[in-house]
């Protein structure tokens, strides 16, 4: 039985047994893989603390034949935030759960792994609506399933003024390119300036800027149609998320 050490952000939790916990971690070595951390709910035990959800913890574990166990653990960072403020846990839920569908089994990532603290943080401390679909679109980029934005995938032009949206074709089309693409999306300026926005958001000194209401409910729209579009399924955490709205 081998025993290996990581540090990793928890993005996955489920309870199992009476006591225990099936857990995903996202780790910069590692990538995405599950563990098993055996009596972690109780009160009592050393695991208690660290093994919650968004947490970067350093944790030993042992490697298992069908599943990998969790032998200790040390909290690195802990964001308060997402203990209390149920808007930001279910924002905060939507980015952990679409690095869990999008991101590839025992695949290191480095970029996802450095992004996932700063949303964290930024997920307490701004909107976390729009933190969520900065996170959102970055991470389909890192994941090389990103859109273009400011070019036209037909032609190749530089987009002016509005134009339509085609997540089939993979970003925006200019209008006299549409012919009879289905399911185009209305692609105001306003939206597309929002979009290139937030894919180079910087999460270390973050830019201010205005967002009209009308452009947040259509960049929504494309990411999560895209990514149920992606999966095959809607994610719980966006289910939740409308059910909240």
């Amino acid at each position: 039985m081998a025993i290996y050490t990581t540090e990793a952000i928890i993005i996955g939790s489920k309870n199992w047994g009476e006591a225990d916990k099936m857990l995903q971690f996202f780790s910069r070595e590692r990538g995405k893989f599950k563990a098993v951390a055996f009596g972690c709910r109780r009160s009592k035990s050393p695991l208690a603390g660290a093994m919650q959800m968004f947490n970067v913890v350093n944790v030993s574990l042992a490697s298992g034949e069908r599943i990998d166990t969790v032998r200790q653990a040390s909290l690195v960072r802990h964001f308060s935030s997402l203990e209390s403020d149920l808007m930001a846990i279910s924002y905060a839920s939507f980015v952990a759960e679409l690095v869990s569908e999008i991101e590839p089994e025992g695949v290191p990532s480095e970029e996802v792994y450095d992004l996932l603290p700063s949303v964290f943080a930024a997920t307490g401390e701004h909107n976390p609506r729009i933190v969520s679909l900065a996170a959102g679109y970055q991470l389909l980029s890192l994941a090389g399933v990103g859109f273009s934005y400011d070019k036209c995938v037909v032609c190749g032009e530089a987009i002016a003024g509005d134009a339509l949206f085609s997540i089939d074709e993979g970003g925006a089309v200019d209008k006299k390119c549409a012919g009879d693409l289905p399911r185009l999306y209305a692609y105001p300026e306003t939206t597309r300036q929002l979009l290139l926005t937030l894919v180079s958001l910087d999460w270390d000194s973050p830019a201010p800027f205005t967002v009209k209401r009308s452009d947040l409910t259509q960049a929504e729209t494309i990411l999560y149609d895209d990514i149920r579009q992606m999966t095959g399924h809607e994610l719980k955490s966006i289910k939740f998320i409308r059910q909240m709205s």
